[in-house]
């Protein structure tokens, strides 16, 4: 979310913190059958397709708290552009697509649902009751909620919104399962002006936080 400008200068800067802490990239689900857990993640806007750098280091994280459990990652397929509603839409749609498929195939594996920014949207849409704000319920078939596991989610602007709030709250089914993070000074989730601090989660711990938090939720 946010100005162009904006993201692009602390974006870059933020991709190559997180390529130099945690490699080239995350691995996608794998092609040797099921794994232990699967974190199915939402870039945020204007970020290539992929996880993007956030992702990379949550589902990093993950992996290393987890110890010899197999941990897969699916990077959500949607435009993450300026388009929000109907961006927003397109990634919840294939999200819901990810987790039949991989509750069908996959009965055992873990689901973890992540976001970041605009791709947090993404998550809240699976989790909410009611409508808030531009984000309408998009809700998880009852046959699949059980597999979810849990949902991290980082700089989410359903906290600005009217009647909005942090997804914890927001999500009568999945807030017991929920990490919501954001930074001190984010105008994205906290309506600060600190135009560094939505891309803090790495130097402040929230990455670890909500690794750690993913981490006893799969165990």
């Amino acid at each position: 979310m946010g100005k162009r400008s904006t993201f692009s200068a602390a974006a870059v800067s933020a991709v190559a913190c997180a390529s130099a802490l945690f490699g080239p990239g995350v691995p996608a689900a794998g092609a040797q059958g099921c794994s232990d857990v699967e974190v199915i993640f939402a870039r945020g806007t204007g970020e290539p397709a992929g996880v993007g750098w956030l992702g990379t280091a949550f589902i990093n994280t993950v992996r290393g708290k987890v110890g010899a459990r197999t941990v897969s990652a699916y990077a959500v397929n949607y435009p993450a552009d300026w388009n929000l509603y109907s961006s927003v839409r397109a990634g919840g749609s294939d999200a819901l697509a990810r987790i039949h498929t991989t509750a069908a195939n996959c009965p055992d594996t873990r689901i973890v649902l992540g976001g970041y920014s605009q791709g947090a949207g993404v998550i809240d849409q699976l989790a909410i009751g009611q409508p808030v704000g531009v984000f309408t319920p998009m809700p998880i078939p009852a046959g699949d909620e059980p597999r979810i596991a849990a949902i991290a989610v980082f700089g989410n602007p359903l906290r600005t919104m009217n009647n909005g709030g942090s997804l914890v709250d927001k999500s009568p089914v999945y807030g017991s399962r929920t990490i919501d993070q954001c930074a001190t000074g984010d105008k994205y989730c906290s309506g600060g002006t600190d135009p560094m601090a939505h891309y803090a989660h790495l130097q402040n711990g929230m990455v670890d936080q909500a690794g750690s938090f993913v981490a006893a939720r799969v165990q």
